[in-house]
């Protein structure tokens, strides 16, 4: 069980999808978001080290 859904639940959300967009567009539509995903992740990677130079750089004034 994988936050709180069970396979029952997981076969319909999966037809309900076929329903909605068709098998041949699921590939194009989860590229999307896998590209989605990955620019959401370089872009808190980019944050993290940021955050990370400036408390570097703050802790170096401070010694």
């Amino acid at each position: 069980m994988m936050f709180g859904i069970g396979t029952q639940e997981i076969i319909f959300i999966i037809l309900i999808v076929l329903l909605f967009f068709g098998g041949k567009k699921i590939p194009e539509l989860m590229k999307g978001i896998g590209k989605g995903v990955r620019s959401f992740k370089e872009g808190m990677n980019g944050i993290e080290k940021e955050l990370d130079m400036k408390e570097n750089n703050s802790s170096t004034k401070n010694e």
